[in-house]
């Protein structure tokens, strides 16, 4: 079953798409899953969304307004592919910006805040990922600190889904304001719900709710769920198999597992969670965290025994 999604929200339905499975079509290479996700055998809602009103912004005219500030934003996020993968989102600088679309439409806004974790403050620079999902449309993973960034790189697109790989501040912190701003659905893990309250309060819950082995479908895209529990118990992963693309939040970042904080919260779960589900993706796939550049599943797998 689908959830419909129309120029005004609706209900979600749930739907059973396995994540494995669809990661399996893609490549034979990937490795089967379902050994390393039995704790998250609940189904996951399935949305599937219809263009909006808005138009394209891809359409090429940069910089005829420059008294507005459309120069300035274009030239600021104009993509610098990095010598070495040709990834434009491999650069090793944490500055605050916009960077993309790239040449599958994924645009990075990068905004810098302060996620308290067990009573320790932490500055920190975060990502936000915006996807294209039709030419009307996109989806917005893990809005961090400044909403009013995130919208701007949105520009005249509708936000179909804002998709939170946990509930961390720098995961969540900006999902309302984007969301109400188009009536769109939030996706969130059940079990991130008692976080969700103690930043959101209980008046506005995530209308989906997202498990590993559930999917989305969200204009032309078909995202599949993945399981990543280890940094929180309900933290999951965005695999995106057309586009050969991961969005991994806190659970692995380049070179290294992400830390929540400056602690690991469950290493060893953490650990499974990066073999079985990200490093088990095709070796090409790249993998866009809540911090820092992108790496690929390939060159992580490298490093995989000396995190053991």
């Amino acid at each position: 079953m689908f959830w419909k999604r129309k120029p005004k929200r609706q209900d979600g339905q749930e739907a059973t798409d396995s994540a494995a499975g669809a990661a399996a079509d893609k490549e034979e290479a990937v490795t089967e899953q379902d050994d390393g996700e039995s704790a998250e055998k609940p189904e996951a809602e399935k949305t599937t969304a219809e263009t909006g009103e808005g138009t394209s912004s891809d359409d090429g005219d940069a910089g005829e307004e420059a008294d507005d500030g459309t120069e300035a934003e274009k030239e600021s996020s104009e993509p610098e592919e990095d010598a070495g993968t040709g990834d434009v989102f491999a650069d090793e600088n944490e500055e605050v910006g916009v960077t993309g679309p790239d040449g599958d439409g994924i645009t990075r806004v990068r905004t810098a805040g302060v996620f308290e974790f067990e009573g320790e403050k932490n500055e920190v620079v975060s990502n936000t990922w915006i996807v294209k999902a039709d030419e009307e449309g996109v989806v917005v993973i893990d809005p961090a600190h400044d909403a009013e960034a995130v919208l701007k790189a949105v520009g005249d697109r509708e936000v179909y889904l804002v998709a939170c790989t946990n509930a961390y501040s720098p995961h969540i912190e900006s999902a309302i304001k984007v969301a109400e701003e188009f009536e769109a659905p939030i996706a969130l893990h059940p079990r991130e719900m008692r976080a969700w309250r103690r930043h959101h309060g209980a008046e506005h819950r995530p209308e989906i709710e997202v498990e590993g082995q559930g999917a989305l479908d969200i204009g032309d895209l078909h995202i599949d769920v993945l399981a990543l529990p280890g940094t929180s118990t309900g933290t999951v992963g965005y695999y995106i198999s057309e586009l050969g693309v991961v969005f991994s939040g806190d659970t692995l970042r380049k070179g290294e597992p992400g830390m929540v904080g400056n602690t690991y919260v469950d290493y060893t779960t953490q650990l499974a969670s990066i073999g079985e589900a990200l490093l088990s993706l095709p070796p090409d796939t790249r993998i866009l965290p809540d911090r820092g550049p992108s790496t690929t599943s390939g060159a992580e797998s490298k490093n995989f025994d000396s995190w053991v």
